[in-house]
Protein backbone atom coordinates (compact mmCIF):
# COMPACT_ATOMS: atom_id res chain seq x y z
CA UNK A 1 0.00 0.00 0.00
CA UNK A 2 1.36 3.41 -0.99
CA UNK A 3 0.86 6.06 1.72
CA UNK A 4 -0.87 9.31 0.74
CA UNK A 5 -0.09 11.75 3.58
CA UNK A 6 -0.66 14.88 1.52
CA UNK A 7 -4.24 13.89 0.70
CA UNK A 8 -4.93 13.01 4.33
CA UNK A 9 -3.54 16.39 5.37
CA UNK A 10 -5.92 18.12 2.94
CA UNK A 11 -8.89 16.30 4.47
CA UNK A 12 -7.76 17.20 7.99
CA UNK A 13 -7.51 20.86 6.96
CA UNK A 14 -11.03 20.74 5.51
CA UNK A 15 -12.40 19.35 8.79
CA UNK A 16 -10.72 22.11 10.80
CA UNK A 17 -12.98 24.55 8.95
CA UNK A 18 -16.12 22.59 8.02
CA UNK A 19 -18.23 19.81 9.59
CA UNK A 20 -18.59 18.13 6.18
CA UNK A 21 -15.72 17.11 3.92
CA UNK A 22 -16.17 15.76 0.41
CA UNK A 23 -13.46 13.65 -1.21
CA UNK A 24 -14.02 13.72 -4.95
CA UNK A 25 -12.24 11.91 -7.75
CA UNK A 26 -12.65 9.29 -10.48
CA UNK A 27 -13.75 5.77 -9.74
CA UNK A 28 -10.98 3.44 -8.50
CA UNK A 29 -8.53 6.26 -7.70
CA UNK A 30 -8.15 5.20 -4.05
CA UNK A 31 -10.83 7.22 -2.23
CA UNK A 32 -12.18 4.25 -0.27
CA UNK A 33 -8.72 3.07 0.76
CA UNK A 34 -7.82 6.59 1.86
CA UNK A 35 -11.01 6.95 3.89
CA UNK A 36 -10.29 3.66 5.67
CA UNK A 37 -6.82 4.95 6.58
CA UNK A 38 -8.50 7.96 8.17
CA UNK A 39 -11.10 5.75 9.88
CA UNK A 40 -8.37 3.74 11.62
CA UNK A 41 -7.43 6.81 13.69
CA UNK A 42 -10.78 7.18 15.49
CA UNK A 43 -14.24 5.76 16.09
CA UNK A 44 -15.99 5.73 12.73
CA UNK A 45 -19.29 4.66 11.16
CA UNK A 46 -19.03 3.63 7.51
CA UNK A 47 -21.72 3.44 4.81
CA UNK A 48 -21.14 2.33 1.22
CA UNK A 49 -24.11 3.16 -0.99
CA UNK A 50 -23.05 0.48 -3.48
CA UNK A 51 -23.56 -2.10 -0.72
CA UNK A 52 -27.27 -3.12 -0.70
CA UNK A 53 -27.22 -3.51 3.09
CA UNK A 54 -25.85 -0.01 3.67
CA UNK A 55 -28.23 1.43 1.07
CA UNK A 56 -31.16 -0.07 3.01
CA UNK A 57 -29.76 1.28 6.30
CA UNK A 58 -29.90 4.74 4.76
CA UNK A 59 -33.37 4.32 3.28
CA UNK A 60 -34.52 6.15 6.41
CA UNK A 61 -31.51 8.49 6.64
CA UNK A 62 -32.62 10.69 9.54
CA UNK A 63 -33.15 7.67 11.77
CA UNK A 64 -29.81 6.14 10.73
CA UNK A 65 -27.68 9.28 11.06
CA UNK A 66 -29.09 11.57 13.75
CA UNK A 67 -27.79 9.57 16.74
CA UNK A 68 -24.26 9.14 15.37
CA UNK A 69 -21.21 10.97 16.65
CA UNK A 70 -17.56 11.07 15.63
CA UNK A 71 -16.60 10.46 12.01
CA UNK A 72 -19.28 9.24 9.60
CA UNK A 73 -18.12 8.14 6.13
CA UNK A 74 -20.60 7.80 3.27
CA UNK A 75 -19.08 6.27 0.13
CA UNK A 76 -20.45 6.78 -3.42
CA UNK A 77 -22.66 9.63 -2.23
CA UNK A 78 -23.58 10.57 -5.82
CA UNK A 79 -26.00 7.63 -5.74
CA UNK A 80 -28.19 9.53 -3.26
CA UNK A 81 -27.79 13.30 -3.74
CA UNK A 82 -30.84 13.94 -1.52
CA UNK A 83 -28.59 13.23 1.47
CA UNK A 84 -27.06 16.70 1.12
CA UNK A 85 -30.27 18.39 2.26
CA UNK A 86 -30.50 16.11 5.30
CA UNK A 87 -26.87 16.68 6.25
CA UNK A 88 -27.50 20.42 6.40
CA UNK A 89 -30.12 19.78 9.09
CA UNK A 90 -27.85 17.41 11.03
CA UNK A 91 -24.73 19.59 11.09
CA UNK A 92 -26.76 22.66 12.09
CA UNK A 93 -27.94 21.03 15.32
CA UNK A 94 -26.74 23.05 18.37
CA UNK A 95 -24.85 20.10 19.88
CA UNK A 96 -23.79 18.30 16.75
CA UNK A 97 -20.77 16.09 17.47
CA UNK A 98 -20.56 14.30 14.12
CA UNK A 99 -18.32 15.01 11.16
CA UNK A 100 -19.24 13.66 7.78
CA UNK A 101 -16.76 12.54 5.11
CA UNK A 102 -18.50 12.02 1.78
CA UNK A 103 -16.86 10.15 -1.09
CA UNK A 104 -18.02 10.71 -4.65
CA UNK A 105 -17.06 9.89 -8.22
CA UNK A 106 -18.69 12.94 -9.77
CA UNK A 107 -18.02 16.65 -9.51
CA UNK A 108 -20.42 18.96 -7.64
CA UNK A 109 -22.10 20.15 -10.85
CA UNK A 110 -23.07 16.52 -11.60
CA UNK A 111 -24.22 15.97 -8.00
CA UNK A 112 -26.94 18.56 -8.26
CA UNK A 113 -27.53 20.75 -5.25
CA UNK A 114 -24.55 19.66 -3.15
CA UNK A 115 -22.87 23.04 -2.97
CA UNK A 116 -26.13 24.94 -2.55
CA UNK A 117 -27.50 22.71 0.20
CA UNK A 118 -24.35 22.80 2.32
CA UNK A 119 -22.96 26.22 1.43
CA UNK A 120 -20.59 27.37 4.17
CA UNK A 121 -20.56 23.93 5.79
CA UNK A 122 -18.66 21.84 3.26
CA UNK A 123 -15.03 21.56 2.16
CA UNK A 124 -14.03 19.88 -1.09
CA UNK A 125 -10.87 17.82 -1.59
CA UNK A 126 -9.97 16.49 -5.05
CA UNK A 127 -8.13 13.18 -5.30
CA UNK A 128 -6.60 11.81 -8.47
CA UNK A 129 -4.58 8.66 -8.97
CA UNK A 130 -1.00 8.34 -7.71
CA UNK A 131 1.39 11.17 -8.55
CA UNK A 132 5.20 11.30 -8.65
CA UNK A 133 5.45 12.58 -5.10
CA UNK A 134 3.62 9.46 -3.84
CA UNK A 135 5.26 6.73 -5.91
CA UNK A 136 8.75 8.26 -6.01
CA UNK A 137 10.42 10.16 -8.82
CA UNK A 138 12.34 7.04 -9.89
CA UNK A 139 8.98 5.52 -10.92
CA UNK A 140 8.37 8.28 -13.48
CA UNK A 141 8.20 6.12 -16.61
CA UNK A 142 6.03 3.32 -15.15
CA UNK A 143 3.64 5.95 -13.80
CA UNK A 144 3.54 7.70 -17.17
CA UNK A 145 2.86 4.47 -19.10
CA UNK A 146 0.33 2.93 -16.70
CA UNK A 147 -1.26 6.04 -15.22
CA UNK A 148 -2.05 6.71 -11.59
CA UNK A 149 -5.02 4.43 -10.92
CA UNK A 150 -3.71 2.19 -8.09
CA UNK A 151 -4.69 -1.16 -9.63
CA UNK A 152 -3.24 -0.17 -12.98
CA UNK A 153 0.03 1.18 -11.57
CA UNK A 154 0.52 -1.76 -9.18
CA UNK A 155 -0.34 -4.48 -11.73
CA UNK A 156 2.13 -7.33 -12.17
CA UNK A 157 3.13 -6.27 -15.70
CA UNK A 158 2.17 -3.88 -18.51
CA UNK A 159 -0.28 -6.31 -20.12
CA UNK A 160 -2.14 -6.85 -16.83
CA UNK A 161 -2.23 -3.10 -16.37
CA UNK A 162 -3.66 -2.58 -19.86
CA UNK A 163 -6.28 -5.29 -19.29
CA UNK A 164 -7.43 -3.55 -16.10
CA UNK A 165 -7.68 -0.20 -17.89
CA UNK A 166 -9.68 -1.70 -20.76
CA UNK A 167 -12.13 -3.14 -18.23
CA UNK A 168 -12.25 0.21 -16.43
CA UNK A 169 -13.19 2.07 -19.63
CA UNK A 170 -15.95 -0.41 -20.39
CA UNK A 171 -17.36 -0.34 -16.85
CA UNK A 172 -17.23 3.45 -16.74
CA UNK A 173 -19.25 3.74 -19.95
CA UNK A 174 -21.72 0.92 -19.37
CA UNK A 175 -22.35 1.26 -15.63
CA UNK A 176 -20.99 4.44 -14.04
CA UNK A 177 -22.38 6.95 -16.52
CA UNK A 178 -25.96 5.51 -16.42
CA UNK A 179 -25.81 5.54 -12.60
CA UNK A 180 -25.40 9.32 -12.77
CA UNK A 181 -28.74 9.50 -14.58
CA UNK A 182 -27.10 10.23 -17.94
CA UNK A 183 -28.72 8.44 -20.86
CA UNK A 184 -26.15 8.39 -23.65
CA UNK A 185 -25.37 5.18 -25.59
CA UNK A 186 -22.07 3.76 -24.34
CA UNK A 187 -20.68 3.38 -27.86
CA UNK A 188 -21.43 7.03 -28.68
CA UNK A 189 -19.60 8.26 -25.61
CA UNK A 190 -16.72 5.85 -26.31
CA UNK A 191 -16.33 7.33 -29.80
CA UNK A 192 -16.31 10.82 -28.36
CA UNK A 193 -13.78 9.85 -25.67
CA UNK A 194 -11.44 8.39 -28.29
CA UNK A 195 -11.80 11.58 -30.34
CA UNK A 196 -10.80 13.61 -27.28
CA UNK A 197 -7.73 11.36 -26.93
CA UNK A 198 -6.71 12.23 -30.50
CA UNK A 199 -7.10 15.94 -29.63
CA UNK A 200 -5.27 15.53 -26.30
CA UNK A 201 -3.27 18.70 -25.64
CA UNK A 202 -4.99 20.63 -28.43
CA UNK A 203 -7.51 23.46 -28.49
CA UNK A 204 -11.17 22.47 -28.17
CA UNK A 205 -13.16 22.95 -31.37
CA UNK A 206 -16.82 22.13 -30.80
CA UNK A 207 -17.70 22.45 -34.49
CA UNK A 208 -15.14 19.83 -35.51
CA UNK A 209 -16.35 17.36 -32.89
CA UNK A 210 -19.98 17.98 -33.82
CA UNK A 211 -19.31 17.30 -37.52
CA UNK A 212 -17.46 14.08 -36.75
CA UNK A 213 -20.23 12.84 -34.45
CA UNK A 214 -23.11 14.08 -36.60
CA UNK A 215 -24.50 16.09 -33.68
CA UNK A 216 -24.87 19.73 -32.70
CA UNK A 217 -22.10 21.76 -31.06
CA UNK A 218 -24.25 21.94 -27.92
CA UNK A 219 -24.37 18.15 -27.72
CA UNK A 220 -20.61 17.86 -28.25
CA UNK A 221 -20.05 20.32 -25.41
CA UNK A 222 -22.45 18.34 -23.20
CA UNK A 223 -20.43 15.16 -23.81
CA UNK A 224 -17.24 17.03 -22.90
CA UNK A 225 -18.82 18.36 -19.70
CA UNK A 226 -19.90 14.85 -18.71
CA UNK A 227 -16.39 13.43 -19.08
CA UNK A 228 -14.96 16.46 -17.28
CA UNK A 229 -17.48 16.14 -14.45
CA UNK A 230 -16.54 12.47 -14.03
CA UNK A 231 -12.83 13.43 -13.78
CA UNK A 232 -11.88 11.76 -17.05
CA UNK A 233 -11.06 14.92 -19.02
CA UNK A 234 -9.35 18.15 -17.98
CA UNK A 235 -10.52 21.38 -19.59
CA UNK A 236 -7.61 23.82 -19.26
CA UNK A 237 -8.85 27.41 -19.59
CA UNK A 238 -7.00 30.03 -21.63
CA UNK A 239 -5.37 33.12 -20.13
CA UNK A 240 -5.86 36.34 -22.02
CA UNK A 241 -5.34 40.00 -21.19
CA UNK A 242 -4.93 43.33 -22.95
CA UNK A 243 -1.47 43.03 -24.50
CA UNK A 244 -2.34 44.23 -28.02
CA UNK A 245 -2.11 40.74 -29.47
CA UNK A 246 -4.86 38.45 -30.73
CA UNK A 247 -5.03 35.67 -28.18
CA UNK A 248 -6.68 32.25 -28.29
CA UNK A 249 -9.78 32.13 -26.10
CA UNK A 250 -10.86 28.50 -26.42
CA UNK A 251 -9.77 25.91 -23.80
CA UNK A 252 -7.36 23.02 -24.30
CA UNK A 253 -8.45 19.47 -23.53
CA UNK A 254 -6.56 16.56 -21.98
CA UNK A 255 -7.32 13.00 -20.90
CA UNK A 256 -6.47 13.38 -17.22
CA UNK A 257 -4.91 9.97 -16.59
CA UNK A 258 -1.99 9.10 -18.87
CA UNK A 259 -2.75 5.38 -18.59
CA UNK A 260 -6.34 5.84 -19.76
CA UNK A 261 -5.06 8.06 -22.59
CA UNK A 262 -2.70 5.29 -23.72
CA UNK A 263 -5.52 2.74 -23.45
CA UNK A 264 -7.83 4.77 -25.68
CA UNK A 265 -5.04 4.92 -28.30
CA UNK A 266 -4.08 1.25 -27.70
CA UNK A 267 -0.49 2.05 -26.67
CA UNK A 268 0.62 -0.84 -24.47
CA UNK A 269 4.26 -0.14 -23.69
CA UNK A 270 6.79 2.68 -23.43
CA UNK A 271 8.14 1.63 -26.85
CA UNK A 272 4.65 2.02 -28.36
CA UNK A 273 4.33 5.50 -26.85
CA UNK A 274 7.77 6.64 -28.00
CA UNK A 275 6.95 5.66 -31.58
CA UNK A 276 3.54 7.35 -31.68
CA UNK A 277 2.77 10.85 -33.08
CA UNK A 278 1.10 11.78 -29.76
CA UNK A 279 4.33 11.23 -27.78
CA UNK A 280 4.83 14.93 -27.03
CA UNK A 281 1.18 15.46 -26.14
CA UNK A 282 1.23 12.44 -23.83
CA UNK A 283 4.30 13.79 -22.03
CA UNK A 284 2.69 17.23 -21.71
CA UNK A 285 -0.53 15.89 -20.21
CA UNK A 286 1.36 13.68 -17.74
CA UNK A 287 3.52 16.58 -16.57
CA UNK A 288 0.55 18.97 -16.33
CA UNK A 289 -1.35 16.62 -14.01
CA UNK A 290 1.67 16.13 -11.76
CA UNK A 291 2.30 19.85 -11.43
CA UNK A 292 -1.34 20.45 -10.54
CA UNK A 293 -1.18 17.67 -7.94
CA UNK A 294 2.07 18.96 -6.43
CA UNK A 295 0.92 22.59 -6.25
CA UNK A 296 -2.66 21.88 -5.22
CA UNK A 297 -3.89 24.96 -7.06
CA UNK A 298 -6.84 25.78 -9.31
CA UNK A 299 -5.24 28.91 -10.79
CA UNK A 300 -3.94 27.17 -13.90
CA UNK A 301 -4.13 28.29 -17.52
CA UNK A 302 -2.47 27.97 -20.88
CA UNK A 303 -1.68 30.92 -23.14
CA UNK A 304 -1.47 31.26 -26.90
CA UNK A 305 -1.63 33.94 -29.56
CA UNK A 306 -2.83 33.67 -33.13
CA UNK A 307 0.70 34.66 -34.20
CA UNK A 308 2.04 31.37 -32.81
CA UNK A 309 3.45 32.25 -29.38
CA UNK A 310 2.27 29.91 -26.63
CA UNK A 311 2.86 28.68 -23.11
CA UNK A 312 1.85 25.14 -22.14
CA UNK A 313 0.95 26.00 -18.54
CA UNK A 314 0.79 29.16 -16.45
CA UNK A 315 0.31 29.03 -12.70
CA UNK A 316 -0.84 31.99 -10.61
CA UNK A 317 0.34 31.84 -7.00
CA UNK A 318 0.37 34.66 -4.42
CA UNK A 319 0.19 37.33 -7.08
CA UNK A 320 3.09 35.89 -9.09
CA UNK A 321 3.09 34.16 -12.46
CA UNK A 322 5.09 31.05 -13.33
CA UNK A 323 5.32 29.26 -16.64
CA UNK A 324 5.96 25.66 -17.67
CA UNK A 325 6.88 24.20 -21.04
CA UNK A 326 7.04 20.45 -21.65
CA UNK A 327 9.53 18.96 -24.10
CA UNK A 328 10.17 15.28 -24.73
CA UNK A 329 13.71 15.93 -25.98
CA UNK A 330 17.28 15.14 -24.95
CA UNK A 331 18.41 18.75 -24.50
CA UNK A 332 15.66 21.34 -25.03
CA UNK A 333 16.78 24.87 -25.81
CA UNK A 334 15.28 28.32 -25.61
CA UNK A 335 12.71 29.30 -28.22
CA UNK A 336 11.32 32.64 -29.35
CA UNK A 337 7.91 31.53 -28.01
CA UNK A 338 9.35 31.09 -24.51
CA UNK A 339 10.96 34.52 -24.59
CA UNK A 340 7.72 36.09 -25.79
CA UNK A 341 5.75 34.40 -23.00
CA UNK A 342 8.20 35.61 -20.33
CA UNK A 343 8.01 39.19 -21.60
CA UNK A 344 4.32 39.49 -22.50
CA UNK A 345 3.04 37.70 -19.41
CA UNK A 346 5.66 39.12 -17.04
CA UNK A 347 6.54 35.66 -15.73
CA UNK A 348 8.65 35.38 -12.59
CA UNK A 349 10.20 32.22 -14.00
CA UNK A 350 9.67 29.62 -16.72
CA UNK A 351 10.71 25.98 -16.34
CA UNK A 352 11.16 23.61 -19.27
CA UNK A 353 10.30 20.11 -18.02
CA UNK A 354 11.96 17.21 -19.86
CA UNK A 355 12.75 13.50 -19.19
CA UNK A 356 16.54 13.87 -18.96
CA UNK A 357 18.78 14.10 -15.90
CA UNK A 358 20.73 17.35 -16.25
CA UNK A 359 19.50 20.75 -15.14
CA UNK A 360 20.73 23.94 -16.76
CA UNK A 361 19.90 27.59 -17.25
CA UNK A 362 18.79 28.97 -20.63
CA UNK A 363 18.20 32.57 -19.59
CA UNK A 364 17.85 34.70 -16.48
CA UNK A 365 14.20 33.61 -16.14
CA UNK A 366 14.24 30.32 -18.08
CA UNK A 367 15.73 27.03 -16.91
CA UNK A 368 15.53 23.36 -17.87
CA UNK A 369 14.46 20.93 -15.16
CA UNK A 370 14.22 17.13 -15.08
CA UNK A 371 10.74 15.86 -14.34
CA UNK A 372 12.32 13.78 -11.57
CA UNK A 373 13.07 17.06 -9.79
CA UNK A 374 9.69 18.60 -10.51
CA UNK A 375 9.06 19.03 -6.80
CA UNK A 376 11.91 21.61 -6.71
CA UNK A 377 10.02 24.13 -8.83
CA UNK A 378 6.77 23.42 -6.97
CA UNK A 379 8.47 23.91 -3.58
CA UNK A 380 9.98 27.16 -4.84
CA UNK A 381 6.51 28.42 -5.84
CA UNK A 382 4.86 27.31 -2.60
CA UNK A 383 7.52 28.92 -0.40
CA UNK A 384 7.24 32.40 -1.90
Amino acid sequence: MIPRPHAIDQIDRAFRIHPVGVLLGPRQCGKTTLSRMIAEREVCTYFDLENPVDARRLSAPMTALEALSGLVIIDEVQRNPELFNLLRVLVDRPRNSARFLLLGSASPHLIKGSSESLAGRIGFVDLSGFDLREVGMEQCHPLWVRGGFPRSFLASDDMASMAWRNDFVRTFLERDIPQLGISIPAETLRRFWIMVAHYHGQIWNAAQFARSLGTSEKTARRYLDILSGAYMVRILPPWFENIRKRQVKAPKIYIRDSGIFHTLLQLNTLTDIQGHPKLGASWEGFAVENIIALLGTRSIYYWATHAGAELDLMVMEKGRRYGFEFKYADAPGRTRSMQTAVQDLNLDHLWVIYPGQEEYVLDKKISVLSIKNLDKSCMHINKI
